[in-house]
């Protein structure tokens, strides 16, 4: 029975590799031009067939230990990894998730640690991958990256903020992470909007602001929606009526947020306080605020959303509601893991609760 020895014929080179015998095919000009490590590489160092490297990469039987533990120490000296596509179409899997983003923001970031975090112990490798970037026809990235990734490079996904509700596809397990729909899909994971909203409009008032103003998210994103309406039963609750020309759509990004931040300051009956959607708008209202020479948060109080790294580093530092970012990860890489090996039923909507952060950007209104 074939146990992996040297095959026949093959002759031994310098450091015990081989050269030219029967199984040994020369590297060809394309593997020579990448200087990428082969399995026809590992076979000549290690001193054994092709098909023995195989065998022992792919965790087959049939090859004695003595040889196998050679065979695995040359594929960590060389570097050699087999083709995901390769490895793909042998086994109908590559043990690979990936992760779609539109874009590598902070708040994506955040999440990615948590699922790098998480993945460690699994069997499972990552695959960040990036759909949306330098597109302005956002809608739909999500699609077009699926149709490049999935069946071939990944057993199952991650997807950050889609634009669609995406229905399970060719055996690919898919979880959404704070989808622009909410929680219409099987699998999703998403953070209390509401409640928190309603956290940071409470804090405001709680100060003793009573016009406040408020930078909101795009109009099209569910999350938004969600804050909003927080803010708005938070106000009633306090017996307060906003005044409709503060709330204003900040579209979630300082550009976007640039016009409506200065409408909303420099207006001579401008807010005690400003609440925007997400950290990235309110740090940019407090670099507004100082450029037309408000103090805050002497002058103006601000407060955000998400808790991202930026916002404990921004001058002054930022009070904002905190979503649990890297356990939103872990929760949609543990869910994609069952769905792989338990099928599509262990989906579910899993929702987390936020928290108040204060930090040094908010105080009781000026007297």
């Amino acid at each position: 029975m074939h146990s992996g020895t040297d095959s026949p014929g093959s002759t031994a080179g310098p450091g015990g590799g081989t050269t030219g015998g029967p199984g040994f095919p020369e590297p060809t000009a394309d593997e020579r031009a990448t200087g990428r490590a082969t399995i026809t590489d590992v076979a000549r160092v290690a001193g054994v067939s092709v098909a023995t490297v195989s065998k022992v990469v792919n965790g087959r039987y049939g090859v004695a230990a003595a040889t196998a533990e050679r065979v695995l120490a040359v594929v960590a000296d060389l570097g050699y990894e087999s083709s995901l596509v390769a490895r793909s179409l042998r086994r109908r899997q590559t043990n690979v998730i990936g992760v779609l983003v539109a874009e590598f923001e902070p708040f994506s970031t955040e999440l990615l640690k948590g699922i790098s975090a998480a993945i460690a112990g699994t069997g499972y490798e990552l695959l960040a991958y990036c759909g949306d970037a330098g597109r302005s026809d956002h809608v739909g990235w999500e699609r077009r990256s699926l149709s490049r990734l999935a069946g071939t490079l990944i057993d199952g996904v991650v997807i950050v903020t889609p634009t669609l509700a995406l229905p399970q596809q060719d055996g690919v397990p898919i979880v959404a992470i704070d989808p622009h729909t909410g929680p219409t899909g099987p699998a999703t994971v998403d953070s209390d909007n509401l409640g928190g909203a309603r956290t940071a409009t409470e804090h405001l008032i709680g100060l003793g602001h009573t016009r406040i103003g408020y930078l909101g998210g795009r109009s099209d994103l569910e999350s938004a929606r969600l804050r909003e309406l927080g803010f708005f039963e938070a106000m009633k609750a306090a017996g307060l009526t906003p005044d409709p020309s503060l709330v204003l759509e900040g579209g979630y990004r300082p550009d976007r947020s640039d016009r409506p931040t200065h409408d909303l300051l420099e207006r001579p009956d401008r807010p005690t306080a400003v609440f925007a959607a997400n950290d990235l708008s309110a740090i940019h209202v407090i670099q507004v605020a100082q450029e037309l020479g408000l103090r805050v948060p002497e002058d103006l109080s601000v407060i955000g959303f998400d808790d991202v790294p930026e916002a404990a580093g921004c001058t002054p530092p930022l009070t904002t509601v905190a979503q649990s970012l890297h356990e939103m990860g872990a929760e949609a890489l543990r869910m994609v893991i069952s769905m792989l090996e338990s099928g599509p039923s262990a989906g579910h909507h899993t929702r987390l609760p936020t928290r108040l952060v204060q930090r040094s950007s908010t105080a009781p209104p000026p007297a």
